[in-house]
């Protein structure tokens, strides 16, 4: 660290405190040379989790944009916010484990989550965010995922027989 008085670079801590909101810390220096006192401040600098297109560009991770298509795909449907807000926090914690090595996660996984977890919660709102999401070309596939649901409900009900 500079010294703002005479420019040394060398100094030593005098004190340190972690502030309130314990993601930066506080340190009292004083200079070797000149015997200056400063106050210097320091927080940790995450790299942000980065979100890779379709079209290969990345923009950074925005749960938000997530929050609006669940919240379009969940329109008129009876799901409590809390559930909501529970499916936000775990695809952030999920998505943020995937990308905790190389800081980017796949637009494509990041919606695989999302339909897994619309999936179990409502049917409906899985069509919805499925068709936007999978952007189907024509009636005939959008068709073939409602049969494929009902296809996994029957074996599902089956099973537990």
């Amino acid at each position: 660290m500079r010294c703002p008085y005479c420019g040394e670079t060398e100094d030593k801590v005098i004190e340190s405190r972690m502030l309130l909101d314990a993601e930066s810390i506080r340190r009292r220096r004083e200079c070797i040379k000149c015997g200056y006192r400063f106050t210097t401040h320091e927080n940790i600098e995450e790299k942000m989790l980065m979100v890779i297109k379709r079209d290969g560009s990345r923009e950074p991770f925005d749960i938000s944009k997530i929050e609006r298509g669940i919240r379009r795909a969940m329109e008129k449907r009876p799901i409590p916010q809390m559930v909501v807000e529970e499916i936000l926090v775990s695809l952030e914690n999920q998505a943020m484990m995937v990308g905790r090595n190389s800081h980017e996660i796949a637009a494509a996984q990041l919606g695989e989550m999302v339909l897994e977890h619309l999936y179990s919660i409502d049917k409906v709102a899985y069509i919805r965010f499925a068709s936007v999401y999978r952007s189907y070309e024509n009636m005939e596939q959008f068709v073939k995922e409602i049969e494929s649901l009902t296809q996994n409900k029957k074996t599902k009900g089956a099973k537990s027989k």
